[in-house]
Protein backbone atom coordinates (compact mmCIF):
# COMPACT_ATOMS: atom_id res chain seq x y z
CA UNK A 1 0.00 0.00 0.00
CA UNK A 2 2.77 2.42 1.25
CA UNK A 3 4.30 2.11 -2.57
CA UNK A 4 1.15 3.07 -4.15
CA UNK A 5 0.32 5.58 -1.99
CA UNK A 6 3.47 7.68 -2.28
CA UNK A 7 4.11 6.77 -5.96
CA UNK A 8 0.89 7.94 -6.76
CA UNK A 9 1.21 11.31 -4.94
CA UNK A 10 4.74 11.82 -6.69
CA UNK A 11 3.08 11.17 -10.37
CA UNK A 12 0.36 13.55 -9.25
CA UNK A 13 2.97 16.57 -7.97
CA UNK A 14 4.96 15.68 -10.87
CA UNK A 15 1.57 16.40 -13.11
CA UNK A 16 1.55 19.58 -11.40
CA UNK A 17 -2.03 19.26 -9.41
CA UNK A 18 -2.79 21.70 -6.35
CA UNK A 19 -1.02 19.96 -3.53
CA UNK A 20 -3.77 18.99 -1.34
CA UNK A 21 -5.37 17.48 -4.71
CA UNK A 22 -3.04 16.05 -5.44
CA UNK A 23 -2.55 14.54 -1.82
CA UNK A 24 -5.97 13.45 -1.52
CA UNK A 25 -6.13 11.92 -5.12
CA UNK A 26 -2.93 9.73 -3.85
CA UNK A 27 -5.12 8.79 -1.18
CA UNK A 28 -8.42 7.89 -2.91
CA UNK A 29 -6.05 5.89 -5.86
CA UNK A 30 -4.76 3.92 -3.01
CA UNK A 31 -8.03 3.59 -1.54
CA UNK A 32 -9.58 1.94 -5.06
CA UNK A 33 -6.54 0.00 -5.84
CA UNK A 34 -5.44 -1.68 -3.11
CA UNK A 35 -9.50 -1.98 -1.90
CA UNK A 36 -7.81 -2.24 2.01
CA UNK A 37 -11.27 -0.05 2.93
CA UNK A 38 -14.22 1.90 1.48
CA UNK A 39 -14.15 4.94 -0.11
CA UNK A 40 -16.08 6.53 2.65
CA UNK A 41 -12.51 6.43 4.96
CA UNK A 42 -11.37 9.83 3.09
CA UNK A 43 -14.62 11.60 2.95
CA UNK A 44 -14.75 10.59 6.68
CA UNK A 45 -11.03 12.09 7.33
CA UNK A 46 -11.69 15.02 4.97
CA UNK A 47 -14.58 16.09 7.72
CA UNK A 48 -13.39 14.67 10.87
CA UNK A 49 -9.85 16.27 10.51
CA UNK A 50 -11.16 19.82 10.58
CA UNK A 51 -13.71 19.64 13.13
CA UNK A 52 -11.39 20.87 15.43
CA UNK A 53 -11.72 23.68 18.01
CA UNK A 54 -7.84 24.67 17.78
CA UNK A 55 -8.29 24.44 14.00
CA UNK A 56 -10.29 27.99 14.48
CA UNK A 57 -7.44 29.87 14.76
CA UNK A 58 -6.31 29.27 11.35
CA UNK A 59 -9.12 31.23 9.43
CA UNK A 60 -9.00 33.86 12.16
CA UNK A 61 -5.33 34.30 12.02
CA UNK A 62 -5.51 34.25 8.09
CA UNK A 63 -8.34 37.01 8.47
CA UNK A 64 -6.09 39.31 11.11
CA UNK A 65 -3.39 38.75 8.78
CA UNK A 66 -5.00 40.52 5.74
CA UNK A 67 -6.80 42.89 7.48
CA UNK A 68 -3.21 44.20 9.34
CA UNK A 69 -0.99 43.94 5.84
CA UNK A 70 -3.53 46.29 3.92
CA UNK A 71 -4.03 48.67 7.29
CA UNK A 72 -0.77 50.66 6.91
CA UNK A 73 0.86 48.48 10.09
CA UNK A 74 3.18 47.15 7.58
CA UNK A 75 4.47 51.58 7.06
CA UNK A 76 4.60 51.95 10.76
CA UNK A 77 6.35 49.20 11.90
CA UNK A 78 9.09 49.86 8.91
CA UNK A 79 9.20 53.35 10.33
CA UNK A 80 10.30 51.91 13.68
CA UNK A 81 12.89 49.55 12.42
CA UNK A 82 14.36 52.11 10.06
CA UNK A 83 14.69 54.49 13.04
CA UNK A 84 17.16 52.25 15.44
CA UNK A 85 19.33 50.45 12.61
CA UNK A 86 18.56 52.90 9.49
CA UNK A 87 21.83 54.79 9.40
CA UNK A 88 23.98 51.67 9.48
CA UNK A 89 25.54 50.34 6.89
CA UNK A 90 22.88 48.06 5.16
CA UNK A 91 20.31 49.62 7.26
CA UNK A 92 17.63 49.36 4.63
CA UNK A 93 18.27 45.81 4.37
CA UNK A 94 18.31 45.09 8.08
CA UNK A 95 15.46 47.41 9.05
CA UNK A 96 13.24 45.84 6.37
CA UNK A 97 14.35 42.05 8.39
CA UNK A 98 13.49 43.89 11.65
CA UNK A 99 9.79 44.65 9.82
CA UNK A 100 9.19 41.46 8.88
CA UNK A 101 9.77 40.19 12.15
CA UNK A 102 7.72 42.59 13.73
CA UNK A 103 5.10 41.34 11.22
CA UNK A 104 5.36 38.24 11.67
CA UNK A 105 4.14 38.68 14.86
CA UNK A 106 1.19 40.00 13.64
CA UNK A 107 0.63 37.80 10.75
CA UNK A 108 1.28 33.99 11.28
CA UNK A 109 1.59 33.63 7.43
CA UNK A 110 5.37 33.85 5.13
CA UNK A 111 3.74 34.53 2.35
CA UNK A 112 1.58 37.01 3.66
CA UNK A 113 4.53 38.82 5.32
CA UNK A 114 6.46 38.83 2.12
CA UNK A 115 3.15 40.21 0.22
CA UNK A 116 3.01 42.76 3.02
CA UNK A 117 6.36 44.35 3.40
CA UNK A 118 7.76 43.52 -0.14
CA UNK A 119 5.58 46.10 -2.38
CA UNK A 120 6.79 48.65 0.02
CA UNK A 121 10.07 48.11 0.55
CA UNK A 122 11.27 46.09 -2.60
CA UNK A 123 11.15 49.71 -4.88
CA UNK A 124 12.27 51.41 -1.59
CA UNK A 125 15.65 49.34 -1.06
CA UNK A 126 16.05 49.70 -5.30
CA UNK A 127 15.10 53.60 -4.90
CA UNK A 128 18.36 53.98 -2.58
CA UNK A 129 20.77 52.24 -4.94
CA UNK A 130 20.69 47.79 -3.67
CA UNK A 131 20.51 45.80 -6.60
CA UNK A 132 16.72 44.35 -6.78
CA UNK A 133 17.93 40.41 -6.56
CA UNK A 134 19.59 41.26 -2.68
CA UNK A 135 16.18 43.22 -2.28
CA UNK A 136 14.05 41.00 -3.13
CA UNK A 137 16.03 37.73 -1.16
CA UNK A 138 16.07 40.06 1.35
CA UNK A 139 12.28 40.27 1.61
CA UNK A 140 11.73 36.64 0.18
CA UNK A 141 14.15 35.16 3.10
CA UNK A 142 12.93 37.73 6.20
CA UNK A 143 9.10 36.60 5.25
CA UNK A 144 10.06 33.28 6.58
CA UNK A 145 10.18 34.35 10.03
CA UNK A 146 6.45 34.59 9.71
CA UNK A 147 6.06 30.98 10.60
CA UNK A 148 8.33 30.90 13.01
CA UNK A 149 7.65 34.06 15.30
CA UNK A 150 4.28 33.36 17.11
CA UNK A 151 1.33 33.39 16.36
CA UNK A 152 1.89 30.64 13.76
CA UNK A 153 -0.68 28.93 11.71
CA UNK A 154 2.37 25.99 11.43
CA UNK A 155 2.58 26.20 15.34
CA UNK A 156 -0.93 25.54 15.35
CA UNK A 157 -1.03 22.71 13.14
CA UNK A 158 2.10 20.75 14.72
CA UNK A 159 0.17 21.49 17.68
CA UNK A 160 -3.04 19.83 16.59
CA UNK A 161 -1.00 17.09 14.96
CA UNK A 162 1.15 16.24 17.70
CA UNK A 163 -1.17 16.53 21.19
CA UNK A 164 1.20 19.84 22.18
CA UNK A 165 0.75 23.13 23.95
CA UNK A 166 0.15 25.44 20.96
CA UNK A 167 0.77 27.99 23.74
CA UNK A 168 3.83 26.53 24.79
CA UNK A 169 4.76 26.17 21.32
CA UNK A 170 4.35 30.39 20.63
CA UNK A 171 6.13 30.57 23.76
CA UNK A 172 8.98 28.16 22.32
CA UNK A 173 9.28 30.13 18.91
CA UNK A 174 10.18 33.60 19.87
CA UNK A 175 14.02 33.43 20.59
CA UNK A 176 14.32 31.40 17.41
CA UNK A 177 12.61 33.26 15.20
CA UNK A 178 14.53 36.61 16.39
CA UNK A 179 17.91 34.08 16.15
CA UNK A 180 16.95 33.64 12.63
CA UNK A 181 16.35 37.90 11.80
CA UNK A 182 19.60 38.38 13.46
CA UNK A 183 21.39 35.80 11.73
CA UNK A 184 19.53 37.25 8.18
CA UNK A 185 21.01 40.46 9.13
CA UNK A 186 24.39 39.34 9.82
CA UNK A 187 24.79 38.62 6.41
CA UNK A 188 22.83 41.60 5.15
CA UNK A 189 25.71 43.69 6.82
CA UNK A 190 28.50 41.41 5.48
CA UNK A 191 27.06 41.88 1.96
CA UNK A 192 26.03 45.51 2.21
CA UNK A 193 29.79 46.47 3.43
CA UNK A 194 30.99 44.72 0.37
CA UNK A 195 28.74 46.16 -1.89
CA UNK A 196 29.29 50.18 -0.75
CA UNK A 197 25.50 50.05 0.88
CA UNK A 198 25.23 52.72 3.10
CA UNK A 199 22.49 53.86 5.30
CA UNK A 200 20.71 57.08 5.85
CA UNK A 201 21.75 60.13 6.59
CA UNK A 202 19.25 60.51 9.83
CA UNK A 203 21.06 59.87 13.17
CA UNK A 204 19.72 57.46 15.74
CA UNK A 205 18.48 59.02 18.77
CA UNK A 206 16.06 57.69 21.28
CA UNK A 207 13.92 61.04 20.68
CA UNK A 208 13.42 59.41 16.83
CA UNK A 209 13.30 55.99 18.31
CA UNK A 210 10.66 56.84 20.91
CA UNK A 211 8.68 59.27 18.20
CA UNK A 212 8.50 56.38 15.95
CA UNK A 213 6.95 53.68 18.71
CA UNK A 214 4.50 56.04 19.61
CA UNK A 215 3.35 56.17 16.29
CA UNK A 216 3.43 52.93 15.85
CA UNK A 217 2.10 51.81 18.71
CA UNK A 218 -1.35 49.98 18.09
CA UNK A 219 0.79 47.98 15.76
CA UNK A 220 3.10 47.47 18.54
CA UNK A 221 0.15 46.46 20.70
CA UNK A 222 -1.59 43.74 18.57
CA UNK A 223 1.22 41.05 19.61
CA UNK A 224 1.63 42.01 22.68
CA UNK A 225 -2.44 41.62 23.53
CA UNK A 226 -2.47 38.31 21.26
CA UNK A 227 0.55 36.75 22.79
CA UNK A 228 0.19 38.75 26.78
CA UNK A 229 -3.29 36.67 26.81
CA UNK A 230 -2.50 33.85 25.76
CA UNK A 231 0.55 33.54 28.52
CA UNK A 232 -1.11 35.53 30.91
CA UNK A 233 -4.35 32.64 30.59
CA UNK A 234 -6.65 35.31 29.35
CA UNK A 235 -8.12 34.00 26.42
CA UNK A 236 -7.15 30.20 24.56
CA UNK A 237 -4.63 30.51 21.11
CA UNK A 238 -8.00 29.85 19.27
CA UNK A 239 -9.37 32.84 21.23
CA UNK A 240 -6.84 35.16 20.42
CA UNK A 241 -6.92 34.59 17.28
CA UNK A 242 -10.38 36.25 17.17
CA UNK A 243 -9.15 38.97 19.15
CA UNK A 244 -6.47 40.15 17.13
CA UNK A 245 -9.24 40.04 13.95
CA UNK A 246 -11.26 42.63 16.29
CA UNK A 247 -8.30 44.84 17.19
CA UNK A 248 -6.73 44.82 13.99
CA UNK A 249 -10.21 46.02 12.41
CA UNK A 250 -10.33 48.84 15.25
CA UNK A 251 -7.01 49.76 14.44
CA UNK A 252 -6.72 49.69 11.02
CA UNK A 253 -10.30 50.91 9.83
CA UNK A 254 -10.87 53.38 13.48
CA UNK A 255 -7.55 54.71 14.57
CA UNK A 256 -4.93 54.62 11.06
CA UNK A 257 -7.75 54.89 9.23
CA UNK A 258 -6.45 53.42 5.99
CA UNK A 259 -8.69 50.63 5.67
CA UNK A 260 -12.30 51.53 4.21
CA UNK A 261 -14.99 49.33 4.95
CA UNK A 262 -16.28 48.99 1.73
CA UNK A 263 -12.83 46.92 1.66
CA UNK A 264 -13.76 44.60 4.15
CA UNK A 265 -15.98 42.28 1.76
CA UNK A 266 -12.46 41.54 -0.66
CA UNK A 267 -10.30 40.96 1.86
CA UNK A 268 -13.16 38.39 3.76
CA UNK A 269 -13.55 36.61 0.33
CA UNK A 270 -9.82 36.57 0.10
CA UNK A 271 -9.37 35.12 3.70
CA UNK A 272 -12.29 32.45 2.85
CA UNK A 273 -10.22 31.29 -0.42
CA UNK A 274 -7.13 30.53 1.65
CA UNK A 275 -8.64 29.12 4.71
CA UNK A 276 -10.51 26.46 2.16
CA UNK A 277 -7.15 25.84 0.33
CA UNK A 278 -5.04 25.42 3.76
CA UNK A 279 -8.31 23.02 5.31
CA UNK A 280 -8.36 21.11 2.49
CA UNK A 281 -4.77 20.05 2.75
CA UNK A 282 -5.65 19.58 6.20
CA UNK A 283 -8.16 17.11 5.37
CA UNK A 284 -6.10 15.40 2.50
CA UNK A 285 -3.22 15.04 4.98
CA UNK A 286 -4.62 13.68 7.63
CA UNK A 287 -6.14 11.04 5.54
CA UNK A 288 -2.87 10.20 4.15
CA UNK A 289 -1.44 10.10 7.64
CA UNK A 290 -3.46 7.67 8.53
CA UNK A 291 -3.18 5.02 6.08
CA UNK A 292 0.57 5.21 6.50
CA UNK A 293 -0.01 4.50 10.26
CA UNK A 294 -2.49 2.07 9.63
CA UNK A 295 0.16 0.30 7.81
CA UNK A 296 3.16 0.88 10.55
CA UNK A 297 5.06 3.10 8.08
CA UNK A 298 5.58 5.28 11.31
CA UNK A 299 7.22 2.13 13.31
CA UNK A 300 9.35 1.25 10.18
CA UNK A 301 10.68 4.47 9.46
CA UNK A 302 11.80 5.03 13.50
CA UNK A 303 13.19 1.48 13.40
CA UNK A 304 15.03 2.66 10.18
CA UNK A 305 16.60 5.97 11.47
CA UNK A 306 17.34 4.33 15.49
CA UNK A 307 19.51 1.49 13.45
CA UNK A 308 21.60 4.02 11.29
CA UNK A 309 22.86 5.52 14.68
CA UNK A 310 22.42 5.78 18.34
CA UNK A 311 23.69 9.08 18.58
CA UNK A 312 20.84 11.19 18.90
CA UNK A 313 22.21 14.23 17.36
CA UNK A 314 23.72 12.57 14.06
CA UNK A 315 19.45 11.04 14.19
CA UNK A 316 18.56 14.75 14.09
CA UNK A 317 20.69 15.59 11.27
CA UNK A 318 19.19 12.63 9.26
CA UNK A 319 15.66 14.48 9.72
CA UNK A 320 16.77 17.49 9.45
CA UNK A 321 18.09 16.73 5.80
CA UNK A 322 15.12 14.77 4.77
CA UNK A 323 12.72 18.12 6.04
CA UNK A 324 15.21 20.06 4.11
CA UNK A 325 14.23 18.26 0.94
CA UNK A 326 10.62 17.63 1.72
CA UNK A 327 10.22 21.67 2.14
CA UNK A 328 11.84 22.05 -1.60
CA UNK A 329 8.53 19.80 -2.35
CA UNK A 330 5.66 19.79 -0.17
CA UNK A 331 3.14 22.06 1.34
CA UNK A 332 4.51 23.36 5.11
CA UNK A 333 1.19 22.16 6.67
CA UNK A 334 0.98 19.24 4.77
CA UNK A 335 4.46 18.42 6.18
CA UNK A 336 3.59 19.23 9.33
CA UNK A 337 0.67 16.74 9.62
CA UNK A 338 2.29 13.93 7.29
CA UNK A 339 5.24 13.92 9.37
CA UNK A 340 4.41 14.76 12.62
CA UNK A 341 3.24 11.31 13.34
CA UNK A 342 6.52 9.90 11.57
CA UNK A 343 9.36 11.98 13.24
CA UNK A 344 7.99 13.02 16.84
CA UNK A 345 8.13 9.51 18.09
CA UNK A 346 11.73 9.19 16.64
CA UNK A 347 12.51 12.25 18.53
CA UNK A 348 11.03 11.38 21.40
CA UNK A 349 13.01 7.86 21.60
CA UNK A 350 16.00 9.94 21.39
CA UNK A 351 15.36 12.17 23.99
CA UNK A 352 14.72 15.56 22.51
CA UNK A 353 11.65 17.29 23.87
CA UNK A 354 8.06 17.59 21.86
CA UNK A 355 7.89 21.68 22.11
CA UNK A 356 11.94 21.66 20.55
CA UNK A 357 11.47 18.87 17.64
CA UNK A 358 8.19 21.23 16.91
CA UNK A 359 10.60 24.42 16.56
CA UNK A 360 13.58 22.05 14.94
CA UNK A 361 10.13 21.06 12.38
CA UNK A 362 9.26 24.68 11.78
CA UNK A 363 12.20 26.21 11.08
CA UNK A 364 13.02 23.38 8.92
CA UNK A 365 9.99 23.97 6.88
CA UNK A 366 10.30 27.59 7.11
CA UNK A 367 13.41 27.47 4.89
CA UNK A 368 11.35 25.44 2.32
CA UNK A 369 9.81 29.07 1.84
CA UNK A 370 12.72 30.02 -0.06
CA UNK A 371 13.88 26.80 -1.95
CA UNK A 372 12.38 25.76 -5.08
CA UNK A 373 10.41 24.11 -7.06
CA UNK A 374 7.74 24.87 -4.01
CA UNK A 375 9.45 28.26 -2.79
CA UNK A 376 6.23 30.09 -2.23
CA UNK A 377 7.94 33.52 -1.05
CA UNK A 378 9.76 33.03 -3.80
CA UNK A 379 6.94 33.35 -6.44
CA UNK A 380 5.92 36.18 -4.38
CA UNK A 381 8.94 38.51 -4.36
CA UNK A 382 9.35 37.35 -7.97
CA UNK A 383 6.00 38.52 -8.30
CA UNK A 384 6.49 41.85 -6.71
CA UNK A 385 9.71 42.70 -8.07
CA UNK A 386 9.34 41.51 -11.81
CA UNK A 387 12.50 38.76 -11.43
CA UNK A 388 12.50 35.47 -12.49
CA UNK A 389 12.40 32.98 -10.65
CA UNK A 390 15.73 31.38 -11.38
CA UNK A 391 17.36 35.24 -10.75
CA UNK A 392 15.76 35.30 -7.54
CA UNK A 393 16.82 31.44 -6.57
CA UNK A 394 20.07 32.35 -6.93
CA UNK A 395 20.10 35.57 -4.72
CA UNK A 396 18.48 33.78 -2.37
CA UNK A 397 21.22 31.17 -1.86
CA UNK A 398 23.37 33.07 1.34
CA UNK A 399 20.36 33.74 2.76
CA UNK A 400 19.45 30.01 2.82
CA UNK A 401 22.90 28.87 4.35
CA UNK A 402 22.22 31.67 6.80
CA UNK A 403 19.07 30.00 7.84
CA UNK A 404 20.53 26.58 8.09
CA UNK A 405 23.66 27.75 10.43
CA UNK A 406 20.88 29.21 12.30
CA UNK A 407 18.67 26.09 12.77
CA UNK A 408 21.90 23.48 13.90
CA UNK A 409 22.35 26.34 16.36
CA UNK A 410 18.72 25.71 17.39
CA UNK A 411 19.33 21.66 17.06
CA UNK A 412 22.40 22.01 19.29
CA UNK A 413 21.29 24.36 22.12
CA UNK A 414 18.08 23.47 23.35
CA UNK A 415 17.37 26.03 25.71
CA UNK A 416 17.33 28.15 22.73
CA UNK A 417 13.26 26.86 22.44
CA UNK A 418 12.70 25.70 25.97
CA UNK A 419 14.00 28.55 27.89
CA UNK A 420 10.61 30.44 29.21
CA UNK A 421 9.23 27.25 29.52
Amino acid sequence: MAGVLFGSFAAFLFLTVPIGIAIGLAVLFTILYTGSMPVEFLMKELTNSVDSFPLLAVPYFIIAGEIMGKGGISKRLFNVADSMVGNKTGGIAMATIITCMFFAAISGSGPATVAAIGGIMIPAMVQKGYDKRFATAVVAAAGSIGVIIPPSIPMVIYGVSGSVSIGDMFIAGIIPGILVGIGLMVYSYIHSKKMGYTGSNQETTLKSILTALWQAKWALMIPVVILGGIYGGIFTPTEAAVVAVVFGLIVSVFVNKELKLKDLPQIFVDSALTTASVLVIVGAATAFGRLLTLEQIPNQIAEAMISISSEPLIIMMLITLLLLIVGCFMDTIAAIIILTPILLPVALQIGYDPIHFGIIMIVNLAIGFITPPLGVNLFVGAGISGLSLEQLSKAIVPFFFAMVFTLLIIIVIPQISLLFL
